[in-house]
């Protein structure tokens, strides 16, 4: 099946079902940038890197930064080139290259995002994300159809305000549905 615009779940989050126990998915959720008929990419925006920080980056990259920048966490945002950096953002979006996924968010990986950040300039709402998950043309739908996934429209506040363990709860719960009732068998949610 090839996404029309209409089908595209581009300004979505995914969540990963109970039965999905990939490890580099089990209760994840994804905030979908991208969907055509050449597949889906998205970020993972509830998995901290537990040992880098910004410091990291921004030493590894020689980018000047302050000291009230070092210790923003990093997150993992899936197991695909899990050597690049994206910045999941609110406003502004005036970066070098900005991916709109909502009109109130956008994906951008240009140094331009990372040096204001560093500098304590950047947007007000963000995270910092090594790797993104990625699926071929057909298999994310094909996977919603497996039961691996539940998806809903993406709200900011589960990205930049909530707490990280409590996000993917809280997505499910946005869905009107009890996180503790969810089923591993297909169409028994």
């Amino acid at each position: 099946m090839v996404p029309n615009q209409s089908a595209s779940l581009k300004g979505q989050f995914l969540m990963a079902m109970p039965s999905l126990l990939d490890p580099n998915f089990y209760q994840t959720v994804t905030c979908i940038c991208e969907h055509n008929e050449n597949g889906a990419m998205g970020i993972i925006v509830n998995r901290v890197h537990h040992s880098l920080t910004a410091k990291d980056i921004f030493e590894e990259l020689a980018i000047e930064h302050v000291s009230g920048t070092q210790s923003i966490p990093i997150y993992l945002g899936g197991p695909v080139h899990l050597g690049e950096i994206f910045v999941l953002h609110g406003p502004p979006f005036s970066w070098e290259s900005s991916l709109m996924i909502t009109p109130s968010l956008a994906m951008s990986n240009t140094s331009d995002i990372l040096e204001a950040i560093a500098m304590d300039r950047g947007p007000r709402e963000f995270i910092i994300i090594l790797g993104c998950a990625g699926w071929g043309p057909g298999q994310l739908e094909s996977e919603i159809k497996g039961n691996a996934w539940l998806n809903y429209a993406i709200f900011e506040e589960n990205i930049f305000d909530m707490p990280v363990e409590l996000r993917w709860e809280e997505a499910v719960k946005k869905m009107g549905i009890n996180p503790t009732l969810l089923s591993d068998s297909a169409g028994h949610a």
